[in-house]
């Protein structure tokens, strides 16, 4: 996706917020209706003649480096899976007023959900702070609850972001590439609540994804949700193998410090892992 002008229209960014949905589905990281997504725009987009109806609300948190701008996020309780196919059915459109404490909610007269997703304090928290910090004009984040990944942080060990990312990282030559800096590790904390937030919006400052222990992953880009959507993959097929590994008695050691520091200087990666 090009963040330049011409910037991408709305239809753009609904359909790669839907193929994003529809593969984390396909990977088995978004059962019924878990997992959430959102895109922070920082352009001009016409929205309103796809999402006419408009409501006030009052924003979880405030969020003034967004405002006057648009976030598009999932429903509560929708399907990540149906956003391809029907995305005005399952998504809104938040505009945020010039004070950044209450929004403007656009939805579509075919809206099947009655609120947004319940994390939206964590999405809204790190757009905010993404744009603050950085002056990015695009911000995508996905929350998805990946089978095995979300497994392993039910074992003590692998909440250890130093045992974590060891243990991870040595099976396939691109994690490295995909996560120069690692990725964050935090303990169980209550969906939705304001704990969970702040430390989502403290690990993805220096990190691109952060583990929340017993619930998922949140993945965040500046690029495309699609790319965020990518870098959970990247992590679940890692922990697929440690899991695959755990039930036959540990017998592969895979990828070494060493191999994974030739890999990284070889393609140019400064990463401070190993």
């Amino acid at each position: 996706m090009s963040l330049d002008p011409p910037f991408p229209a709305l239809d753009d960014v609904m359909l790669r917020i839907g193929e994003a949905g529809r593969r984390m589905a396909d990977i088995g990281a978004s059962e019924g209706a878990a997992g959430n997504i959102s895109v922070y725009i920082g352009w001009p987009i016409e929205f309103q003649p796809v999402f006419p109806l408009v409501e006030e609300i009052d924003l979880p948190v405030a969020a003034p480096a967004l405002a006057g701008r648009v976030v598009l996020v999932t429903g509560s309780g929708r399907r990540l899976r149906e956003v391809y196919d029907h995305p005005t059915d399952n998504l809104g459109v938040v505009q945020i007023t010039h004070d950044g404490t209450r929004a403007r909610l656009y939805t579509a007269p075919t809206r099947l959900f009655t609120r947004l997703t319940s994390e939206l304090n964590s999405h809204l928290a790190v757009h905010n702070d993404q744009v603050a910090t950085t002056g990015t004009n695009y911000s995508a984040l996905v929350h998805a609850q990946p089978l095995h990944l979300t497994y392993l942080s039910h074992i003590p060990r692998y909440r250890d972001p130093v045992e974590l990312n060891r243990r991870l990282f040595r099976w396939q030559p691109e994690m490295i590439m995909a996560f120069p800096q690692g990725v964050a590790v935090l303990p169980f904390m209550i969906p939705g609540s304001t704990e969970l937030m702040m430390a989502t919006v403290a690990a993805l400052r220096n990190h691109r994804l952060v583990i929340w222990s017993k619930h998922g992953v949140m993945a965040h880009s500046e690029v495309s949700v699609k790319r965020a959507a990518d870098l959970i993959e990247y992590l679940e097929t890692s922990a697929r193998y440690e899991v695959l590994n755990l039930s036959i008695g540990e017998p592969a050691d895979g990828l070494q410090p060493d191999e994974i520091r030739a890999i990284a200087y070889a393609i140019g990666v400064n990463q401070t892992l190993f």
